[in-house]
């Protein structure tokens, strides 16, 4: 099995595309000769041919699977993956039937063997302007596209070949904002306690969203966070593949963490390696934050297994302007051990940048009130009595 990475989007490199499916729009372009490819990537293309074979045979239709998107007033990034998935899993038929196993199922496996529509042409719709976008080898959608409008949350639709029409939620950040949170979300918002060869397997074909467990405290810092702050956006960055993006939302809503979009990425090889790197997704997807929104300065949460300390260092040494400071989730000695230890890198590589350091929200809470991100809560002790309360009679 590869490990979850980073797949951008490849459009124009079709190679992968498999043999036109009836009642579906494709991307008409010239296949790459197949020399040209490394591999790992004839091997994948092999693989993803036989599952559109079988998922055809089998009666599989167009569905696509709609992610949270993020922009500002100007534009809007759009996610989304398109799949061959059993008429069934779309509502039965029905035209107001909803992605019930996909969107609303138990388990992550389903997602992982419905087959991907390579290069598939999706109808965006916003507003009343419709544009259209191709999907990647992997059947992902990643595309920016020109929008006007206001800041806050959006619907706009989505709708490929025969496929129903599906929505998806944009949050459009507002002009001048100045300060959002990006946060990892293994070991930061859930714990996994797993050793990390396991961990996205397990994460993805066993557990369902009941299974797992939040991390303390976290949730209520980010509400605290959003309560304080109410333009800040809040972005769960995470090496986890899309096809796991559904149980990750139920999980977050479930335990009450803040909407917001989840930069995941695609599991296979690129044209030159076998194996794709997280760690690459996330330095990626951070650099692209700094410049889509020059003016914002990020509260980069993760923990200190691993990469997470070395990842968020190199950035802020980068691009200090954009960086309000970094919070970091202390492991226990056991949860250290089954993520392979501990990250050496942190805060004396980054001068001028303030880091925190707690083993769960409430003790980045406290330190977040003394940076002022998040303003103090008000104790019982200081509420007074009912009768010294203006406006109130005996």
């Amino acid at each position: 099995m590869c490990p979850p990475s980073d797949r951008p989007q490849d459009s124009a490199h079709p190679s992968a595309a498999p043999a036109p499916i009836p009642g579906t729009d494709r991307a008409a372009v010239p296949p790459e000769p197949a020399t040209d490819r490394h591999l790992a990537l004839r091997l994948d293309d092999a693989w993803l041919r036989f599952q559109t074979r079988l998922a055809v045979r089998r009666g599989r239709v167009h569905t696509v699977i709609p992610y949270t998107g993020y922009g500002t007033t100007a534009w809007v990034r759009v996610l989304a993956r398109v799949v061959l998935a059993d008429p069934r899993d779309t509502g039965g038929g029905s035209e107001s039937g909803p992605l019930k196993p996909l969107q609303e199922g138990m388990r992550g496996w389903r997602n992982f063997t419905s087959a991907p529509v390579a290069h598939a042409v999706v109808h965006v719709t916003v507003g009343d302007a419709v544009h259209d976008v191709v999907a990647d080898r992997g059947g992902v959608v990643d595309a920016r596209i020109p929008v006007s409008l206001d800041a806050g949350w959006h619907t706009i639709t989505l709708q490929s070949g025969q496929s129903r029409s599906v929505e998806a939620p944009v949050r459009v950040v507002a002009d001048g904002t100045q300060f959002g949170v990006v946060s990892d979300i293994d070991d930061t918002v859930m714990v996994t306690a797993l050793p990390r060869p396991f961990l996205a397997a397990w994460n993805t074909f066993v557990l369902d969203e009941h299974a797992r467990t939040p991390t303390p405290g976290m949730a209520v810092l980010y509400e605290r966070i959003v309560r304080t702050i109410p333009s800040a956006p809040v972005l769960y960055l995470s090496t986890g593949a899309w096809n796991v993006a559904p149980t990750l939302s139920r999980f977050l809503s479930r335990n009450l963490y803040p909407a917001g979009p989840k930069l995941l990425t695609d599991w296979g090889p690129t044209r030159d390696r076998w194996f794709r790197s997280g760690q690459d997704h996330k330095r990626t997807s951070l650099e692209r934050l700094a410049e889509e929104f020059p003016d914002v300065k990020w509260l980069l949460v993760g923990d200190d297994g691993q990469h997470d300390e070395a990842i968020y260092s190199e950035f802020a040494r980068r691009h200090p302007e954009n960086v309000r400071a970094i919070a970091i989730r202390q492991l226990s000695a056991g949860e250290a051990v089954l993520a392979g230890g501990r990250s050496k890198s942190g805060m004396r590589d980054t001068p001028g940048i303030t880091w925190i350091y707690a083993a769960d929200g409430a003790g980045m809470s406290a330190r977040l009130e003394e940076l002022g991100i998040i303003r103090s809560e008000v104790r019982s002790a200081d509420v007074p009595e009912e009768t010294d309360v203006p406006g109130t009679t005996d």
